[in-house]
């Protein structure tokens, strides 16, 4: 299924050092030969630090103890920048490092520099150079340091270019660490500075938004709320155009998380429509499987794509995710998907029937006879189906359904309040782009 993999896609909108945890998926499922995966590791480490790293893998590539004498020399120089500039950074990183010193800072940036300044002869060469520090940590491997001094630099710093790019450091190093809940913290932050930030282009703001959503399914696929957060941020308007012109295969993310979700969305409706549209530009079984179901109710085309979906799921970076359950390895999203898939084409296709085979049900639900008729019986006890099984014809007889006038209106009215303010936001930003002019 190596057709589906997306990796090489999707590296160019991220950090090389996030690409590794991806290339070490791939190879532990053997998408491709060893020879491959270590060549594009070598490639990635070409314009990092992580020298001794890129020497191992030299070693395991061409099966020998020996490594070019420009790693060696590419190590020295690495030593004796990272010595450089630890002297550079010593007099900032010993004040912050200091409780009694540290609590003097303010929350007014001005004050500060003005305060380390006069009091501990640190300037603008010395913050410059805790910055130059951090990036060098964070290229060497070494997160945790990079992002205490990243966070200790955005204190300080009052350049809202290089804040914005400390920042970016900072989400990637507590991504690296599988800090989820402070990621998921610094990823909202950067959110919002590339909301309120003026761009000098608008594609350039675009572009920060297609970065953004593929470093946060790390996050995503990792938080325990993060299939509801990425929903919330994914379909909001100004992410989805982003997702339709720049990057389409984002939409297998949004699509399984849409499916795996436990409450229905009164925006999956219209999400069934993008998926319709953007079928030209991108499409892939999961994709395909809604479009089977809500778009074409092409049911044996959905049974098939189920098949596909499972094998797309275990083989991909962020859905394959595996968990020891005893004495066994599960991909715990495989499971939910294949569940609530068969429940959405089970909905759909007793909307359009009223009296249904248990043998031609159990077909398209890839299940057996027996599987199916427990799988319905479940169903009916849960009231998630309002249905009774006729055992003498082996058929599933489909109580009709007239749905409250009340109900009716919840379900025209229960969207008005978010598309008003999504109304009332764009005219605010339109009124503050002409008072900038």
């Amino acid at each position: 299924m190596a057709k589906y993999d997306l990796t090489a896609t999707m590296a160019p909108n991220m950090d090389r050092h996030l690409v590794f945890p991806l290339l070490e998926f791939l190879q532990e499922r053997e998408l491709y030969s060893e020879e491959e995966l270590l060549q594009a590791k070598i490639e990635l480490l070409n314009d990092t630090n992580m020298v001794d790293y890129a020497m191992d893998i030299h070693k395991s590539l061409y099966h020998t103890e020996d490594v070019p004498q420009e790693m060696v020399e590419r190590r020295a120089e690495v030593l004796a920048r990272l010595k450089a500039l630890d002297e550079s950074a010593l007099p900032l990183v010993t004040f912050l490092q200091n409780p009694n010193a540290f609590q003097e800072l303010r929350a007014d940036k001005m004050y500060n520099l003005q305060m380390l300044n006069d009091r501990y002869q640190i300037g603008p060469d010395q913050i410059e150079a805790l910055y130059q520090f951090a990036k060098f940590q964070f290229e060497c491997g070494n997160y945790s340091g990079a992002a205490d001094f990243l966070y200790q630099y955005r204190a300080l710093c009052t350049n809202s270019d290089r804040s914005l790019s400390a920042l970016w450091g900072k989400l990637a190093a507590e991504i690296l660490m599988q800090n989820w809940d402070v990621a998921l913290e610094e990823l909202n932050r950067l959110k919002d500075m590339i909301d309120s930030k003026n761009f000098s282009s608008p594609l350039n703001q675009v572009q920060s938004r297609v970065w953004l959503m593929h470093w946060s399914l790390f996050i995503f696929f990792n938080h325990d709320n993060g299939r509801t957060l990425i929903i919330d941020l994914f379909n909001q308007d100004k992410f989805l155009n982003a997702i339709q012109t720049s990057a389409p295969h984002l939409l297998r993310y949004l699509a399984t998380a849409f499916v795996v979700n436990k409450r229905r969305r009164p925006q999956f409706k219209e999400f069934i429509k993008v998926i319709q549209q953007a079928q030209h530009s991108y499409k892939d079984p999961i994709t395909e499987f809604l479009a089977c179901v809500y778009v074409n109710y092409d049911f044996d085309g959905a049974q098939s794509k189920m098949k596909e979906c499972e094998e797309v799921i275990i083989n991909d970076p962020f859905l394959g995710k595996r968990v020891e359950d005893g004495n066994y390895v599960v991909v715990p999203l495989r499971d939910e998907f294949l569940e609530n898939a068969r429940l959405f084409i089970f909905e759909t296709y007793c909307r359009i029937h009223q009296r249904i085979d248990m043998g031609v049900l159990a077909e398209k639900l890839n299940l057996n006879y027996e599987e199916a008729e427990r799988w319905i019986v479940n169903l009916i006890r849960t009231s998630k189906l309002d249905a009774k099984i006729d055992s003498n014809t082996g058929t599933i007889i489909m109580e009709p359904s007239f749905p409250n006038v009340y109900e009716q209106l919840i379900d025209h009215t229960k969207a008005l309040s978010g598309r008003t303010y999504k109304l009332v936001s764009q005219l605010m930003e339109s009124a503050q782009e002409q008072a900038a002019r």
